[in-house]
């Protein structure tokens, strides 16, 4: 089929359409019906539907003969160990967890915070979280104790699972004194903590806690216990405009019909493949790509604890690649602007063999168009950029290349994928004009598996994502949509600046600047101006041996900028820096760097990989006579 009958398909019927894509699920009780609109805007998928996500993800691989496939493929270049398990090791592992969360009083419904490093024990605690419904909630190994602690007070878990440590080139990150500390800080308290022990740095167990391997001696191991197909498979917290994280809440149904639909027609993975998804399991990207849809599909999925330059080069993609015969690959594109920063010829590819590669996927981060050119002229393979969100769990925008390839325009995730209406709407919720900016709404009721809530915040779930615009989920973001229905996703709606009456995308100006051979990355930010109200400033990373001078590519980006978006840019303020403050997973902190520019009171990101960047913006800004506070 075309892409836009399966795209009409699903939206003229989709209640066929997707109680058809329902059928690829082994039920306990299938599904009647697919959509229940009775508490609308407030809507739900296969409510009446019985299953359990770990038998989908395990066990009828297992049973359907593919129990000596392997399911997780472990590469820890940080720790220098390969390990390949089993479907039939993994079920083994799950069911002998899951019946330790049992025997310790943990049921259907109750919390389970997972605290872990990039290891394939993390992927087990997740799955046995699901095997006896119990909803996890997985925060990034190494959080600070503060916000770890308000995650325990919102989700209230009856137990976590902990990692001793993470391991970070050249250091070692120890969690266990980071987690007391957040139970010190909570006023909930969790029944106990089951401790993975790592030789890099065993903790000291305390009272409250177990250990991860005694904790399942001589215990019974699970079996599934099936759940309602609105039972919520996890919650994952992101961060919120107040400051208070935001739980998204995963339904368990909709989540597997979804995730299971997008390895083929997203993907283009086929059961037995092998599909690695280069993030970690703190963020919805390893939620959906490191451990359940691949599991789903019956692939094999990567565990990687690495980091793509450092451990120990900018070749470290390359071989994984190679080494596992990657089919699919999925990344953020700050990982390849590292990798071309520190490589920018591409020496290191051409020491592997990455043949068996059909193509690369990138999301997280606006993908600008230099970065694209740069990995398809360097890997040889179709680079598709995609767009979603924590909230969705999967794409909504991006090139169904399982169903049929689209022509990949640079800039562009491509189109609206099947589930999803997504309109380009004014302040007033009225649709824009083919190619004018607006802000990226999509029409109620969203596919199956995306967010149905926030944990326990139904009323601030309303005021977040569907006041706005009524019948709409408003995304936050701003773009438009072509002549061809292909959207472009432009910045944050608060990333847009409005200089002397012209809004403008600070990442149309991004792309301008990366689009200089010298740059590496950049970002842009508004600054409050007395005349204008807000002027763009620009900070250049630069790529490693370069021989221009610094004023000269400030002068060069300045030219740039005046030549490709005009004068009304107003565009001089740019500085060189030597890195971007960034989350852990790639996203620029620029609404941060906004408030240090215009010496405004600022709370520390909770997700920041380093706060002593923040610092080295301020340094960089004070001779502009900025950061004055």
């Amino acid at each position: 089929m075309r892409y836009q009958d399966v795209y009409d398909r699903a939206a003229n019927d989709p209640e066929a359409f997707w109680l058809e894509q329902a059928e690829t699920i082994d039920w306990v009780k299938p599904p009647s019906k697919a959509l229940d609109d009775s508490n609308a805007p407030l809507y739900r998928w296969f409510t009446d539907a019985e299953v359990n996500t770990c038998y989908n993800a395990v066990d009828r691989h297992v049973e359907n003969g593919r129990g000596d496939q392997a399911a997780i493929l472990y590469d820890s270049p940080v720790t220098d160990t390969k390990r390949t398990i089993t479907y039939a090791q993994l079920k083994d592992d799950v069911a002998s967890l899951a019946g330790a969360l049992l025997a310790k009083g943990v049921e259907t419904g109750d919390r389970v915070i997972i605290y872990m490093p990039m290891v394939p024990e993390a992927v087990t605690a997740m799955l046995a979280c699901a095997r006896i419904g119990a909803i996890h909630s997985v925060v990034f190994g190494g959080f600070a104790a503060n916000e770890l602690a308000v995650r325990i007070d919102d989700a209230t878990p009856k137990a976590i699972i902990a990692g001793s440590c993470g391991i970070e080139p050249g250091r070692i990150v120890e969690y266990k004194p980071l987690l007391d500390g957040a139970i010190d800080l909570a006023s909930h308290k969790p029944d106990f903590c089951v401790i993975f022990q790592r030789d890099e740095c065993r903790a000291d167990l305390t009272a409250r806690d177990v250990d991860w391997h005694e904790v399942q001696k001589g215990v019974e191991p699970a079996p599934c216990i099936p759940v309602k197909g609105d039972h919520p498979a996890y919650i994952l917290y992101t961060s919120g405009t107040t400051g208070q994280p935001k739980g998204v809440v995963r339904p368990t149904a909709g989540h597997l019909v979804a995730l299971n639909w997008t390895m083929k027609n997203i993907y283009q993975c086929d059961p037995g493949d092998v599909f690695w998804a280069a993030s970690d399991v703190g963020w919805v990207v390893g939620h959906s790509y490191i451990c359940y849809a691949p599991l789903i599909h019956g692939n094999t999925t990567v565990v990687f604890e690495g980091k793509p330059i450092g451990t120990p080069d900018a070749g470290t993609f390359w071989r994984v690649i190679a080494e596992h015969n990657v089919r699919s690959f999925f990344t953020a594109p700050t990982a390849f602007r590292a990798i071309k920063r520190e490589d920018p010829t591409g020496e290191e590819i051409k020491k592997y063999d990455i043949s068996g590669l059909r193509a690369l996927y990138l999301a997280g981060e606006r993908a600008d168009p230099d970065t694209i050119e740069w990995a398809q002229s360097t890997m040889g393979v179709p680079v598709y950029d995609h767009w979603w969100q924590t909230e969705s769990g999967f794409a909504m925008i991006g090139n169904p290349a399982g169903i049929e390839p689209l022509p990949v325009k640079i800039g562009s995730p491509t189109v609206a994928l099947p589930g999803f209406q997504i309109d380009i709407l004014d302040e007033g919720g009225n649709p824009m004009p083919a190619g004018e900016l607006g802000a990226i709404a999509i029409k109620l009721p969203l596919a199956p598996g995306t967010l149905p809530t926030l944990w326990n915040a139904e009323e601030r779930f309303k005021k977040s994502y569907l006041t706005t615009f009524p019948g709409y989920y408003e995304t936050g973001d701003a773009g438009y949509k072509d002549e061809d229905g292909y959207i472009y996703i432009m910045a944050r709606t608060d990333d847009v600046i409005n200089v002397a009456g012209h809004r403008l995308s600070t990442g149309a100006m991004e792309e301008v600047l990366a689009g200089h051979p010298d740059v590496a990355e950049c970002a842009v930010i508004g600054v409050t101006d007395e005349l204008k109200g807000q002027l763009p400033m620009g900070f250049l990373c630069t790529n490693k041996g370069t021989e221009t001078s610094d004023e000269q590519i400030k002068q060069d980006c300045i030219k740039l900028m005046r030549d490709k978006i005009g004068p009304v840019a107003a565009f001089k303020l740019v500085t060189i820096v030597d890195r971007l403050p960034k989350t852990r997973s790639g996203k620029i902190l620029r609404a941060t760097m906004v408030k240090i520019a215009d010496s405004e009171d600022y709370k520390m990101p909770a997700t920041i990989d380093d706060p002593a960047i923040l610092d080295e913006i301020k340094d960089a800004l004070i001779p502009m006579g900025y950061a004055k506070g």
